[in-house]
């Protein structure tokens, strides 16, 4: 690389050869001038050439974010799950209706966050909006490192707050007037079997008998069925964690055979018609069932027993409640929610900490012989 210093005005400035540009592939320089003397003006065109040497020296790019990021979707989406990639894309399009026009050198920031609240405003939710600063500095992370910018303008900005709303679940009075009303419905088995194991929406649906052993009463999850732009497709669990055996309880157990026979029955009555896809909980003829419309299904059984409205979601929610408030290890509970650390369930079920704080108090309390206070007799002093 190459560089040279000339007059330049009343004082010298430097021009420096620093490379090809990775964005456009055409040659950068680099001029600085308002050096006070032409031995200064040197120094600095030796350190930029140095700079440039190492690779630490970013131009000017006229490169868009817009078009950035289109491009780095491309190389990136091969090695992406298809419903991370969708989503992926779903977060570049929002990022490009407010910072698509504008240059990667000239992100800061102050705008990134002045597009997010744009965002915001226009409707979007906290947490949609944080998904798109996700994607938007793990993007600036790879432009930084390929010398688009000089840093991630992103890393310094801030996403929206995210107000964890507190999750609705039921009571378990309410949760068994709901299985009792849902008892002769066909699909009976995919709510207890929901409730009683907190299987996300899409593991349920793409549960295989293959991955059921009602003889140990366990499940293998290792899939899941999701949609992308509408439609129903099988891919692995979200997460490594998610990937993990289930104990069924004895009653699940019993739905779960009863079931089956059932499955038999309807397999026999559409004979050629039938498809064989392995699935535990299908439609009548074998086939998958939509996940938005098994959602639908629940919200309308949800009306007519009568019960407090919740999501679909919210039964693994109960479960996790349920489980916690009976005193299960959260250890336990967050293993067989899949989720990747036992802190992400707390975190979720803070709600129950206060109730587990008063029991752990009284059991603490009731280990001890505190002077002038009256201990409760325990079982075994009775």
């Amino acid at each position: 690389m190459a560089g040279a210093v000339e007059r330049y005005g009343k004082g010298w400035r430097y021009r420096a050869d620093i490379g090809i540009d990775p964005g456009t592939g055409k040659r950068r320089w680099a001029t600085k001038g308002g050096f006070a003397t032409q031995r200064s003006a040197r120094t600095a065109l030796n350190k930029v050439l140095s700079a440039a040497d190492d690779g630490m020296v970013v131009t000017r790019s006229s490169m868009l974010l817009g078009n950035y990021l289109d491009e780095w979707m491309d190389g990136a989406e091969s090695n992406l799950k298809q419903t991370t990639a969708n989503g992926y894309r779903r977060a570049i399009d929002k990022l490009k209706a407010t910072l698509g026009q504008v240059r990667l050198q000239d992100l800061t920031p102050l705008g990134i966050e002045r597009a997010y609240r744009q965002l915001i405003v226009s409707g979007l939710a906290a947490k949609t909006v944080r998904h798109s600063h996700t994607v938007l500095r793990r993007a600036l992370a790879d432009a930084e490192r390929l010398g688009l910018v000089s840093r991630n303008a992103a890393a310094a900005a801030k996403a929206p707050a995210v107000v964890d709303k507190e999750q609705s679940t039921w009571m378990p009075v309410e949760l068994n007037t709901f299985l009792s009303s849902v008892a002769d419905h066909r699909l009976f088995a995919a709510f207890v079997s929901s409730a009683t194991t907190g299987m996300r929406r899409g593991e349920l649906l793409g549960l295989r008998w293959r991955e059921v052993d009602l003889d140990s009463g366990r499940v293998s999850i290792v899939r899941t069925i999701t949609t992308v732009n509408g439609q129903p497709i099988e891919t692995s669990t979200k997460t490594n964690k998610s990937r993990r055996r289930v104990a069924l309880d004895t009653a699940t157990v019993e739905v779960l055979r009863a079931h089956r026979e059932r499955e038999e029955v309807e397999r026999k009555s559409a004979g050629s018609a039938w498809h064989e896809t392995g699935l535990v909980f299908t439609l009548e003829d074998g086939s998958a069932i939509h996940p938005d419309r098994f959602s639908r299904w629940f919200s309308r059984l949800v009306e007519l027993a009568g019960v407090p409205h919740i999501r679909l979601h919210d039964l693994r929610h109960t479960h996790a409640t349920l489980a916690l408030e009976a005193g299960v290890h959260p250890k336990v509970v967050s293993e067989r929610l899949g989720h990747a650390t036992v802190g992400i369930t707390l975190d979720l079920y803070s709600h129950v900490s206060p109730a587990m704080d008063e029991d752990a108090a009284e059991r603490i309390a009731g280990l001890l012989d505190v002077p002038g206070h009256s201990r409760p007799a325990a079982a075994s002093d009775a």
